[in-house]
């Protein structure tokens, strides 16, 4: 919301159908109990390669998953914004960002990877590593810690996945690549090819996100190693704790964390409480402190004047 106005949206789901994108294809969501498009876009895309390659034919299963997709991009397209409306933004993001060991971007939106693309042509000793090489997952992530010619890292993941994230018609996952500029259009070009589909849990109660993450190898291996290494303090940026995502803060709990840092709009002393709350349920007995979202220097916004 800080960056664009149009991450304001409710779900995917509520666009699509607040805007009449959705027409028949709803049933899909409706009967399979989710409103994660990520899963109804994979599950009709196999049954309609399963019917092709067996010579089956079936019209019906191929225009739901035109319509799915076609939905997925429009709704993507709408509360996306374009590289160029928020490029203003990326380097006081670029600042922030590195000034932590590891990212985990629980949202699916690109505005991190664009910050690491940034981060690209800066020469300042610091590098952002997703862990991918040659658009394919390296699952021996820890490596990367490494230091690389007196350079620093920052390691990036996607607990839920992200829209440059995909699977082929055999499951195989990779990443899409393009210019920062040119990202946006390049990943929705990939899915009108009908080569991929996008790997992303977009909506769902824990239940759904879980199975969700378990389906696919990369979210998993975040999920089993990533989120539960060991680490000493964690700051949380832009979260509200919704039960839907504790499962994530829940896998944490056991590593080593002291002090926990939560960044709060405003005097919400009603969102402090809560937090307080669930992070003692969750991590157990950890320090909290609280921190004004707006402060200096975090996210968007520039470091004080000296």
């Amino acid at each position: 919301m800080a960056v664009a106005p149009s991450f304001g949206y409710g779900s995917l789901l509520d666009h699509a159908r607040q805007n009449g994108l959705l027409s028949d294809v709803a049933r899909l969501f409706e009967f399979f109990d989710t409103s994660d498009f990520e899963l109804i876009l994979r599950l009709v895309w196999q049954a309609s390669n399963v019917n092709l390659s067996l010579e089956i034919p079936d019209d019906r299963t191929r225009q739901a998953y035109l319509r799915v997709r076609d939905c997925l991009i429009e709704a993507v397209r709408a509360v996306h914004p374009e590289h160029w409306a928020v490029q203003h933004h990326l380097p006081n993001m670029y600042r922030f960002l590195k000034s932590f060991d590891t990212i985990l971007s629980f949202n699916y939106d690109l505005l991190v990877y664009w910050t690491m693309t940034y981060g690209f042509n800066i020469d300042d000793g610091h590098l952002f590593k997703d862990c991918f090489v040659r658009s394919v997952f390296d699952d021996d992530w820890q490596k990367f810690r490494a230091r690389f010619r007196e350079r620093t890292n920052t390691l990036v993941f996607y607990p839920h996945g992200s829209l440059a994230l995909c699977r082929n018609a055999v499951e195989q996952e990779s990443k899409i690549h393009a210019a920062g500029a040119g990202l946006l259009e390049a990943i929705l070009d990939e899915w009108r090819g009908e080569r991929v589909v996008p790997l992303f849990v977009s909506e769902g109660v824990k239940a759904q996100k879980v199975a969700s993450i378990q389906s696919s190898y990369y979210l998993s291996t975040v999920y089993r190693e990533v989120l539960t290494s060991e680490r000493q303090t964690l700051t949380l940026f832009g979260w509200g704790l919704g039960g839907h995502d504790r499962h994530l803060l829940q896998r944490m709990r056991n590593t080593g964390i002291q002090r926990v840092a939560v960044s709060v709009f405003g005097d919400d002393q009603v969102y402090c409480n809560y937090a307080h709350q669930t992070i003692q349920d969750d991590l157990g007995q950890v320090q909290v402190d609280f921190f004004n979202c707006l402060s200096p220097g975090c996210w968007i916004h520039p470091l004080a004047a000296q």
